[in-house]
């Protein structure tokens, strides 16, 4: 082994430290002229990209990729707290004490004393009561929807709209509350697009979407997942219909609809 490379270390704490002395060494002097010239902006999109990598192993099961899109989404998380300790902010090991001290903090069922938080509901109720008066005690005025990142997809943000109102007891109170709330939404839907214009059918999309983001919090579905499954069952029926169509000389282009939907149904049946 050449002094070049660095030593394999067993436990996560020697893992994690080798991973953050290998950052430093590529964005040292005489580094990777790539990595060197990294900003915390010209990362977004690799932070995005690797998350939705990791959201992709999980929703495919399959545990080989997900060990390496792990490390992949942890790393970007070193490359950026490597910029911001050389540009003189923070440290890696910042971040680590900073998390390390919330969970303790925000989890005082767990850490410390405090009796009754038996539910996931209670749990987060009491997480947003600390997360209040933690604000509140640095002299910072916060709302419960305070905070929610605003690059988030439009469905996982209602989704989480809901669960942090839900969390201060601002919620339907049965599922079918919400199912009904739904049907409510789908006749104004229904109704704006008989009688108004644009704007108003945009509104009315924007709301019973809205509703059904919250149906899927309630039922635990995060609907950002479950719409990534929709989309990949129906990419993977249109493509067999595609072949399908194929085996006869024809394609989806020259195709009728009633063809398309014969198609459609016959794969149906199968996948």
């Amino acid at each position: 082994m050449t002094d070049a490379t660095p030593a394999r270390r067993r436990t996560a704490g020697d893992a994690f430290q080798e991973l953050v002395d290998i950052m430093a060494r590529l964005r040292a002097p005489g580094g990777c002229p790539w990595d060197r010239e990294q900003t915390l902006e010209s990362l977004r999109q690799f932070v995005l990209e690797e998350s939705y990598e990791v959201l992709d192993a999980i929703d495919r099961g399959d545990y080989a990729d997900l060990r390496g899109e792990i490390g992949d989404f942890i790393f970007e998380g070193v490359f950026l707290a490597r910029i911001a300790e050389d540009d003189g902010h923070f440290t890696v090991a910042d971040s680590l004490r900073a998390i390390c001290d919330k969970l303790v903090r925000r989890h005082p069922h767990v850490f410390g004393d405090t009796d009754g938080v038996r539910t996931p509901g209670q749990v987060l109720e009491q997480w947003e009561q600390i997360k209040s008066r933690e604000q509140k005690d640095a002299g910072k005025t916060r709302s419960v929807l305070s905070g929610l990142p605003k690059a988030l997809p439009a469905l996982l943000h209602a989704h989480e709209i809901g669960t942090r109102v839900a969390a201060v007891g601002f919620d339907w109170a049965h599922t079918e509350s919400v199912i009904d709330k739904i049907q409510e939404e789908v006749a104004e839907l229904r109704e704006a697009v008989t009688t108004e214009g644009r704007d108003r059918v945009e509104e009315e999309m924007g709301d019973l979407l809205f509703s059904i983001a919250n149906l899927a919090r309630k039922m635990g579905i995060e609907p950002e997942a479950a719409l990534r499954k929709a989309n990949a069952k129906f990419s993977t029926r249109f493509t067999a219909v595609e072949r399908r169509l194929e085996t006869r000389g024809r394609t989806v282009h020259d195709a009728t609809l009633d063809e398309l939907e014969a198609e459609w149904q016959q794969v149906k049946a199968q996948v």
